[in-house]
């Protein structure tokens, strides 16, 4: 798939990867400022700061809204900053092209919405701004790749997006599930494309963004966005997900950038192995639906339903239990053998119907 792109223009010269920090939430002037200042200190170029804060519910703290826009306006003329916030509406593009605002990201929220992407996409029609779009909040890429192409028909050729990961009913380790392999696919269907981590609401935790950040490095992705605040415990929303600014200095120090360069004739050996094992997968998968089509003839001689549901649940007990004891995640295991029972019921079934 192709996007019309031009280079997203957001790279810092002595840092790398790019660096997108600040406050969740344009809280004070004095707030914003503060933070500003300390970031610039130590060569960050990226502020971000929201001012318009959709909440799950209402009653929280929702942002100060176009009040705070000459804060942003202010930081950029104390620290020459580029300066960033979220929008969610037509009205707010306008409100952030009229203070001067560098960049714009759209939220999980408004990535989910369609007809909300598209209202956003006529009013940057001929604005030329860098535009980041975040993952919509369910795991769908189709759903963000036509966000994108929205945006990119519009006219916008400065685009990246920002990975936050996906929201789960279940109680999980992170707040949002990262889902690698949905950036992943996003990079192999759009090769030219940015991508920039969220490690604070990944983890929804300070003490996962180092961690998180240097998982997000060793995929190849282009940059970062983290949360920091001047006095993060106080914050107004997402406390527990911002650091400060020195706090951020320590995360970026010591992450580890993996050479991209790197010839891939060093992994060929590797490589090779694999796609004789990916062979030997494809050969074993072949031999197993073809024992499912002699099943589903059974069942069709013996009058007997497709799914027996007590059989398949055994089926992911067992091999969940088998993949840790590899070295695999039972959750893992389990994703792929539900994918193989799939097919194996399509197989049965085309035989029954036949």
């Amino acid at each position: 798939m192709e996007l019309d792109l031009q280079p997203l223009e957001l790279q810092t010269p002595s840092f790398h990867p790019i660096v997108i920090a600040g406050p969740c939430s344009a809280e004070t002037e004095e707030q914003v400022l503060q933070t500003a200042l300390a970031l610039a200190e130590q060569g960050y170029r990226l502020f971000r700061a929201g001012i318009w804060k959709p909440r799950t519910k209402p009653g929280g703290f929702e942002g100060n809204g176009e009040m705070a826009l000459p804060w942003m306006k202010n930081v950029k003329n104390e620290t020459g900053m580029l300066v960033s916030t979220e929008v969610a509406t037509p009205q707010h593009v306008e409100l952030a092209l009229k203070h001067e605002l560098d960049f714009l990201w759209i939220g999980a929220r408004t990535t989910t919405n369609p007809f909300a992407m598209q209202a956003l996409a006529d009013v940057l029609r001929g604005v030329d701004i860098p535009v980041l779009i975040k993952n919509p909040m369910n795991p769908d890429i189709e759903l963000w790749i036509g966000a994108l192409q929205r945006i990119n028909q519009a006219g916008v050729k400065k685009i990246g997006v920002i990975h936050r990961g996906f929201s789960s009913y279940d109680k999980k380790i992170y707040r949002n599930q990262p889902m690698w392999q949905i950036p992943i696919e996003l990079r192999r269907r759009i090769p030219n494309l940015p991508i920039i981590c969220d490690p604070s609401h990944i983890g929804g935790r300070r003490d996962f963004i180092a961690p998180l950040s240097q998982q997000a490095m060793d995929l190849g992705f282009d940059g970062l966005i983290i949360e920091s605040h001047i006095a993060p415990d106080k914050a107004w929303s997402d406390s527990q997900q911002q650091i400060t600014p020195e706090q951020l200095g320590n995360v970026i120090e010591q992450l580890i950038i993996r050479d991209k360069t790197v010839s891939t004739e060093d992994l060929r050996q590797l490589r090779s192995e694999i796609d004789e094992i990916d062979d030997i997968l494809m050969d074993l998968l072949t031999k197993r639906f073809r024992i499912c089509r002699e099943i589903g003839t059974f069942k069709k001689e013996h009058n007997m339903t497709v799914l027996q549901a007590t059989r398949y649940n055994e089926l992911l007990e067992s091999r969940g239990a088998q993949a840790e004891k590899c070295g695999m995640s039972p959750e893992f295991a389990a994703s792929v053998f539900e994918h193989i029972h799939e097919e194996s019921i399509r197989q049965q079934l085309a035989v029954i119907n036949k």
